[in-house]
């Protein structure tokens, strides 16, 4: 099994003729994703690489059957694209595009929840099931199916710790980056509680990274409902307070949302942190045998 996406998962594409969402339409389509329409205002009625292009997504919806739609458009956009999505009731919506106004994501956030939808982003690399189907960024040829889901607020990271277990021949069940903006649609606990009930996964690795107490909240969380292991990375030990640390949501106020105080959160729930990506494979070799 995987959470969220599978083999069978239908998906539309937001922007599909742009460069972004051009170039990783082509590397989804590579994978097997099942990419069944695209969306481009003033482009309905052509084909972007066999893929019929629409000018909304009620009129792709009306023709297809859609599980899941991928954002890539330019951020000043990317709200109202969401709450286009979500408007139909598009299951997932996996928001890539960055810089988003946290405003505009205010009410983003309320609609969704409103409609009943799961939003993964946005400023994300997307999630990905290894050998099933892949929506967003994240590169094709470093991951392998398995027992070990990863929930993640960094791409990069995801993709180094990802590589390291394949390359230790620890597959994964599904990958999922949730993005480091303020607000995203999705939550650490959102989707450890997903990989809770998933029965392929069978050890969780939690990457997490300075700035906000989305980590401290995933430790009491953890502690209280999940039963499988987590093993916990924290990026950002050696950053500075005050100072902005790549995504939008890494920065240290005052003592809250350090490395330290969040290792130090997980740690006291008896959740492994580890201090290198290696360390993550040598813990999770440990929580699987």
């Amino acid at each position: 099994m995987s959470i969220l996406i599978n083999s069978s998962t239908k998906v539309l594409v937001q922007g599909i003729t742009g460069s972004e969402g051009g170039f990783h339409t082509k590397r989804m389509l590579e994978y097997g994703t099942k990419i069944v329409a695209g969306v481009t205002p003033g482009k309905g009625g052509t084909l972007f690489d066999g893929v019929p292009v629409y000018n909304t997504v009620r009129e792709a919806q009306q023709s297809h059957e859609i599980d899941a739609s991928v954002i890539f458009v330019p951020a000043k956009f990317a709200a109202d694209a969401i709450l286009e999505a979500a408007d139909t009731e598009i299951p997932l919506i996996v928001c890539i595009s960055e810089h988003i106004p946290v405003h505009q994501m205010l009410k983003v956030y309320q609609f969704v929840k409103l409609m009943g939808v799961k939003l993964i982003g946005p400023n994300c690399p997307g999630l990905i099931a290894p050998g099933k189907c892949k929506i967003g960024i994240l590169p094709n040829h470093i991951f392998k199916s398995g027992p070990v889901g990863i929930v993640s607020r960094s791409g990069t990271l995801t993709y180094e710790i990802a590589d390291q277990l394949s390359r230790a021949q620890i597959g994964q069940s599904t990958v999922v980056g949730i993005g480091g903006d303020p607000i995203v649609g999705s939550s650490f606990i959102d989707i450890l509680a997903l990989f809770q009930r998933d029965r392929q996964t069978r050890a969780i690795v939690l990457v997490g990274e300075i700035g906000g107490t989305d980590e401290e909240r995933a430790a009491e969380f953890i502690e209280r409902e999940i039963t499988k292991p987590v093993i916990a990375y924290i990026a950002g030990f050696s950053a500075p307070p005050g100072k902005r640390m790549g995504h939008a949501g890494a920065i240290i106020s005052g003592s809250e949302g350090t490395a330290e105080a969040k290792a130090k959160a997980l740690e006291s729930k008896g959740i492994p942190v580890a201090r290198t990506p290696r360390e993550v494979v040598e813990l999770t070799k440990k929580a699987l045998d």
